[in-house]
């Protein structure tokens, strides 16, 4: 097995040669006394380390660790200083040393075991990625749950155009679950082995989405101090995630349009063209076809964006899936927090059924968790639960004319109540009732049959 590749960079020749002969026993080791060298040997191999004095000619450590840490494969770097301080310390980590050490007070057997714990965790924290992928690729739709109509047909969908390479949008209200869709389709595509990366554009301002997503180069713009990859060029052989696409301005629109269709971008700064393999993925809570009326959106970048379009129901509309979600936190969760939780009461899950969850399943995974965490026995009850959604008017309490006992309830029990509510709220009509709870008229009459709810 080769030795790990570990790179010294130090301005004063005994030190940097007596470092190399103690440590290339068990490493390959190459020198550097500035870095100038040092870039350029990170840039034409890949280390596995970078152990760096602090005070170096032309820029200090810290910044070479921030220029190494910007390389698509970055070794794990440690700071080595003889001007320790606490300060010194806080600003090696946030340039992104994984360790620091006083030069002073330097051992080389604890700069050696130094050394193999970073690598042993950089190695742990690969190895889980890896394990993530490959759970991920077996088991693409294992943290989708959903039964509803709806949800069938999204998964449907998600299954026939993961192995292809169109372009797809995914649209819906926010907290319905769009990234994790997105992540299902690239896990069952052929690119689950390389990269999904997400950007946020929602999240980002628009002086800078053109650098997440295309790069820049050094001095491109003010606080441009290095060459920066980006998000396409991270994402090569695998997917880009665009979530909440319609708030890119109308310039990156243009060069997102041209990158999609010739597959060729600039960084910032840069006038070479560069190529990137990769499959996209938009989402957005915003209806694109207002934002194109509205003149905010180019109509050819929608229709691009659209190769296969999927919509994600809110909440509301897949009521048959509150108990299923619902039980899913609840477990999650309690794991998640040490707790004895193991049960939902009904009259409590007649409030999760009957609020209108304007944030979706991402409101309902946090209200689950609040739930778990202030439950004060093994079961979540209504006092629990989020003023809003303990506030909410449980209109299913009675099935049947009866009232529902407390205690347990079921997925069986939730769907009868549901279907009762349902048939409340539509006056009785069966074909209202029906497209509420999201199935044909003729599933509703054998599940009615099948409750013994037909007087209703």
């Amino acid at each position: 097995m080769s030795k790990p590749m570990l790179l010294i960079v130090d301005d004063e020749k005994p030190t940097r040669e007596g470092l190399r002969a103690a440590l290339e026993d068990r490493y390959d080791v190459y020198i550097a006394e500035d870095s100038t060298t040092a870039m350029g040997l990170l840039e034409a191999e890949h280390f596995d380390v970078l152990l760096t004095d602090f005070r170096l000619p032309h820029e200090d450590g810290m910044k070479l660790i921030a220029r190494a840490k910007s390389l698509p494969r970055a070794p794990v770097c440690i700071l080595m200083t003889a001007y320790g301080s606490e300060e010194v310390a806080v600003q090696a980590m946030k340039s992104g040393a994984d360790d620091y050490i006083p030069k002073g007070r330097l051992q080389i057997d604890e700069l050696e075991m130094r050394i193999a714990r970073v690598l042993r965790q950089q190695k742990l924290e690969a190895e889980n990625v890896t394990l993530r992928q490959q759970l991920d690729s077996k088991f693409g739709l294992e943290n989708i749950i959903g039964k509803s109509p709806g949800m069938v047909e999204v998964l449907t969908v998600v299954r026939q155009v993961a192995p292809a390479r169109a372009t797809v949008l995914i649209t819906g209200e926010s907290g319905t679950g769009k990234e994790l869709i997105a992540r299902a389709i690239h896990n069952l595509s052929p690119r689950s082995r390389q990269p999904l990366v997400a950007v946020h554009c929602g999240g980002l301002p628009s002086t800078l989405i053109e650098s997440e997503l295309f790069g820049h180069e050094k001095g491109a713009f003010t606080g441009a101090h290095e060459r920066r990859i980006g998000r396409v060029e991270q994402a090569q052989g695998g997917t880009l995630f665009l979530d909440e696409v319609g708030e890119i301005d109308s310039a990156i629109q243009i060069k997102l349009l041209r990158f999609l269709g010739e597959r060729t971008f600039e960084r910032v700064g840069s006038t070479k063209t560069l190529t990137s393999d990769v499959r996209l993925i938009a989402a957005s809570n915003k209806k694109l076809e207002d934002l194109v009326r509205a003149g905010t959106f180019r109509e050819d970048l929608y229709y691009r964006l659209k190769g296969v379009r999927i919509e994600l129901p809110p909440l509301r509309e897949r009521l048959g899936d509150i108990p299923l979600l619902a039980h899913a936190f609840m477990r999650e969760s309690a794991r998640e927090n040490d707790k004895a939780v193991r049960e939902i009461t009904s009259d409590a899950m007649e409030k999760l059924l009957a609020y209108r969850w304007p944030g979706n399943v991402r409101e309902l995974r946090s209200a689950i968790e609040t739930a778990v965490v202030l439950s004060r026995t093994d079961k979540i009850a209504v006092r629990d639960l989020p003023a809003e959604v303990r506030a909410s008017e449980a209109s299913i309490a009675t099935a049947g004319g009866q009232l529902i006992a407390p205690g347990d309830i079921t997925v069986k029990e939730a769907e009868k109540q549901l279907i009762v509510r349902a048939l409340k709220e539509a006056a009785g009509s069966r074909t209202e009732a029906a497209k509420k709870l999201g199935m044909s008229r003729r599933t509703l009459h054998r599940k009615l049959h099948a409750y013994q709810l037909e007087d209703l």
